[in-house]
Order: C-alpha cells, then structure tokens, then sequence
C-alpha cells in the first residue's frame, strides 16, 4: 500500500480504472494476489476481479461499485478520489471530480458488501445516539430499575397477605391431645384443622406433591402444594374426591390405618374418591 503513495500511473488518462487497479496489483516490489486483498477488505473475489475486468453488471448497485473501488485504491495506494471520478465517467454517472467522496458512497458500502451494509449502518447510528444521550439513557434505566424492584415488593408483599388466614390460625392452635396414626415423616404443617377431631382420613406428603380436594359439586376445598411433613385433614363424609400431582409421594391414612398407594411417584392421578372404603379396596 506504501509502494504506490496515493499516485496513480503516469499513463492513467489511458488506462481504464480496471486496467490501474490490475497494474498497481500486479507490478512494483509488492505484487499481490486477489483473494488476499479479499480478505483485508472483506469484500469478494469476484467483485474485485469485476473491476479489474470492467465488468461492473457483477456489483448489485453502482453505489457499491464506487465503494468498493475506492476501498480498493486505498488498499492499493491510490487516490481514491481520482479513481472514483475516473470510474464514474466509464460509468456514465457524470463527470463531476469534486463529489466523489460527498455522500454518494456510503461509509460501510466502502468497507464490506452489501448484505452486511445495513447493519453496519444501523450499528453506527445506534452508537453516535448513544454517545450523544447516554446521560438520559442511564437515567432511564437508574428509573426502570427502581420500578422493577418497587413492583417486585408490591408483588411479595401481595402473595403474603393473600395466604389463607384460615391455614395460618389452625397451624397456630392445633390440640395435640388429639390421637392421630403414626405418621412415616415428621409432621411439619396442618391443613384442615377445623376437620381433625372428625377426620376419618388423612393425607401426608412424603414427597413434594400438588394435593386438590374437591366435593361431588366440583367446588375446591384444598389446593396446595404439601411439601414432606404437612398433614390434610379431609372433611367426614362419601363426597369428597382428590387429585394428587405426585400420587406417590402421598400417604392416605384411613382411621389411623395406611391405606394402599394411589399412584407411583411423579405420576398425576385424579378422580380419587376419598371415601374409607373407596380407598382400602383401591390402589396399586
């Protein structure tokens, strides 16, 4: 690229624009090849031999012939300016000297090809509006931060006061005195105390597992995710059936007995009818 020092051949006026590039390419002490200067500018062979060769229908569009012929006369050592207004009258595109490098060849379009203009083009727009703004857009950011964690608070704050009320005052006043079986894990929580004197069935997690009760009306009596350790007392009576998300995971105890498995861990099993019979007799 030194060799030549911005200087065009003395026969220029000549030669064609393709015949300058392939002589400065091709003589002097550094000689070069095309697919190496492919790489530099990271524009194609064959865009590069078709400017050699004259043949400027291979480039999609004249803007980006002129770009890539001034990338290559600066590689070269050329003056870009006078091969763009040279080729710019081969083309027919005016005879004008002095606007070569005036808007016509757009930045990127003289350093890559043109599928990857526009976003070279996008990129550096987004980077000058940065630089100009980024007191505002750190400022913007300083607030959605805040907001993000203000509503997070509202949110836990919310998911905490809508726990039943009714869960958290029968956890707080269970009477111990009352028999219940020997249960295979440690109890943690109560659910359903209200029902325990009563209870004539029992369920346990030993696993963690989604538990929904319902009645024969398909209203929700229990729904919640027991974790190893909680105990649901079921309500007395025939009308009550359940969905366990984890059926293995679950113990059933009917009158202080433990009644078959419903399921095998991390399986989901529904329509358990919650009755003391029902389950003896049912199982796998």
């Amino acid at each position: 690229m030194t060799d030549n020092l911005n200087q065009t051949p003395h026969d220029s006026d000549n030669m064609t624009v393709g015949e300058i590039l392939r002589n400065t390419r091709t003589t002097g002490r550094r000689k070069r090849e095309i697919p190496t200067i492919s790489k530099q500018l990271c524009i194609r062979e064959e865009f590069l031999q078709a400017l050699e060769d004259g043949n400027y229908s291979v480039i999609p569009e004249s803007v980006y012939t002129l770009g890539f012929a001034r990338n290559y006369a600066m590689e070269l050592g050329l003056d870009p300016d006078e091969i763009v207004c040279k080729l710019k009258r081969e083309m027919g595109l005016g005879p004008e000297c002095d606007d070569a490098d005036n808007g016509d060849t757009p930045p990127s379009a003289s350093v890559t090809e043109p599928h990857v203009v526009w976003y070279r083009a996008a990129w550096t727009r987004v980077i000058k509006f940065c630089r100009r703004y980024w007191v505002w857009i750190l400022a913007g950011l300083v607030v959605l931060s805040v907001a993000i964690v203000s509503i997070a608070m509202i949110a836990g704050d919310k998911s905490v006061d809508t726990q039943p009320s009714a869960d958290v005052a029968v956890v707080q006043n269970v009477d111990d005195s009352v028999n219940e079986p020997k249960y295979n894990v440690d109890v943690r929580e109560r659910f359903g105390t209200e029902n325990r004197a009563k209870a004539q069935v029992i369920l346990q997690a030993t696993q963690e597992s989604w538990v929904k009760v319902e009645d024969r009306r398909g209203n929700t009596m229990f729904s919640r995710v027991l974790v190893p350790g909680d105990v649901y007392y079921v309500p007395v009576g025939d009308e009550y059936s359940a969905i366990f998300g984890n059926a293995g995971g679950i113990d059933v105890w009917v009158n202080g007995e433990l009644a078959p498995a419903q399921g095998v861990d991390h399986v989901r099993v529904s329509g358990i009818v919650l009755s003391p019979d029902s389950l003896m007799k049912s199982g796998q």
